[in-house]
């Protein structure tokens, strides 16, 4: 792809919020309607102009929109669109077609890699996307794409509803579920992408366009399925979602604290043989800390009594402190979540699956790990899966492969101090070690590994992600998207045909 210079930037995205988007043969005609008729892959569609809330270098904002939420990886775009409506999200992307500029596709910022911004090309964010239609007897839930999984948390609890989401708030709801989406509720009400039945997206068009199409399980039903698990920046700019919700009233919310680390081989072990085949209303997590264990419970419609009843193997190690909190899922959710602000500036991961009981040797990998963290946010996070709702597929099936996975679990190291550029640099290379040789010894244990936690430099991260689905979403992406325009580091390239 061409650069372009910022003499045709400025001209090209002359106007702003509110300016006629293209030529009335695109904009608001049947042309871009929701399954609107396809075009020859040479057609060409008129110039287009950006809309929508345009940030670029010159603007006084501009370095807070092009910040990600892991500071260790730093872009500089020539433009940013934050889309205010789907009509701003097709011009932005037909203005990038026909400008050859790269793109990427952004929600919540978290990428884990940075992948979700470029150097030199259009960033379409959906962040400010953030309608939410709640049709409380259908239990069905249609939302904006730029929707946080707080924000979505909190919206369907005022109606006793939920979805399975991450544990971290400020996390992009769309990104999230597109990539699988797992949580507290993924053994009671499956992965988040499981509970997805419907998506607005835009896609490529022709030549140098786009349109949008409506999906569902009788509309386009393998880009749904695609979607569910593979839907990050691989087909198209997803723009809003529907839900099937379930009903949650109250929900038992256990935090458990051993200090020190003398006490995680015997809490690990009951833990794994305990929480993925205990009642699938309880989820639960393991973080692993330099200087303590932490488990977190949550019980759906269930009591402190039997959340401690359910947890008794893994409760009566050691003399723990246990905090238990009972309400509406929403407040409780809302009470747990830790501002932005407080978190490290940079972060690294590597996710993997874990589907027999880690035998005594890992469980000391993990523990000589932990004692030799490059910083004290870093940690070894765990997730119950086993016997649980996300072991059937959703109807119409999904993309997401890890469905028998015992656990999942990831090593994680945070440094440095938020809104410092450069911060603690010196302990960028350790810490990265840390985390390229703790993965390494527990290969032997794991396998796979989560989209939504991506793993860069990791050989066949194609099946690790997708396993044997890859070679359907390569059709799939050879039908929705040939001429490849949504690409990034590991995106899913077309099928050759």
């Amino acid at each position: 792809m061409r650069d372009l210079s910022r003499r045709d930037l400025l001209r090209a995205t002359a106007v702003g919020a509110g300016a006629v988007a293209i030529p009335s043969m695109i904009a608001g005609s049947s042309a871009i309607a929701a399954d609107g008729p396809g075009w020859p892959s040479d057609t060409k569609f008129p110039p287009a102009q950006l809309t929508g809330r345009i940030v670029r270098p010159q603007s006084p904002n501009y370095a807070e929109a092009s910040l990600g939420w892991d500071e260790l990886f730093v872009h500089y775009p020539l433009v940013i669109v934050f889309a205010q409506e789907t009509q701003d999200v097709v011009n932005a992307l037909t203005w990038a077609r026909q400008h050859d500029v790269a793109l990427r596709v952004r929600s919540g910022r978290h990428n884990l890699e940075g992948w979700s911004n470029v150097d030199n090309g259009i960033v379409i964010d959906v962040s400010e996307l953030k309608d939410v239609h709640i049709d409380t007897a259908a239990r069905t839930a249609k939302v904006g794409a730029g929707l946080t999984q707080s924000e979505a948390v909190t919206a369907l609890g005022e109606h006793d509803f939920a979805v399975t989401t991450g544990t971290e708030g400020t996390v992009g709801l769309s990104g999230a579920t597109l990539g699988g989406g797992l949580g507290f509720l993924t053994r009671y009400l499956g992965m988040a992408c499981d509970n997805l039945i419907g998506a607005e997206i835009v896609v490529a068009a022709g030549a140098d366009g786009a349109k949008v199409l409506q999906v569902d399980p009788w509309n386009h039903s393998d880009l749904l399925w695609a979607l569910r698990g593979a839907g990050n920046g691989n087909f198209g700019i997803v723009t809003s979602l529907t839900y099937q919700v379930a009903p949650l009233t109250s929900v038992a919310y256990l935090q458990v604290t051993w200090p020190g680390l003398d006490n995680l081989h015997e809490v690990f072990e009951a833990w794994q043989h305990v929480a993925p085949f205990t009642d699938p209303r309880l989820g639960s997590q393991i973080e692993v800390h330099p200087t303590e264990i932490l488990l977190f419970a949550v019980l759906a419609e269930g009591s402190e009594a039997e959340a401690r009843k359910l947890l008794a193997p893994i409760l009566s190690i050691g003399t723990p402190t246990v905090t238990v909190q009972i309400g509406n899922w929403g407040d409780v959710y809302a009470d747990f979540q830790t501002p932005n602000e407080e978190d490290p500036a940079n972060w690294k991961f590597f996710s993997q699956f874990t589907r027999e009981p880690f035998p005594e040797k890992a469980i000391s990998i993990v523990r000589e790990f932990m004692e030799n963290a490059p910083s004290p946010d870093s940690n070894f996070f765990t997730q119950a899966f086993g016997r649980g709702a996300q072991r059937q597929e959703p109807f119409g099936g999904a993309a997401f492969p890890h469905r028998d996975a015992l656990f999942y679990s990831e090593p994680g190291a945070g440094w440095g101090t938020r809104g410092e550029p450069n911060s603690d640099d010196a302990i960028t290379p350790i810490a990265q070690t840390w985390i390229a040789e703790f993965s390494q010894a527990l290969r032997p244990y794991v396998d796979g590994a989560y989209v939504n936690v991506p793993n860069i430099g990791m050989a066949e991260w194609e099946t690790a992600y997708w396993g044997r689905n890859f070679p359907r979403l390569r059709k799939i992406k050879a039908k929705y998207d040939p001429h490849n325009v949504f690409q990034y580091e590991q995106s899913i390239p077309p099928a050759t045909l």
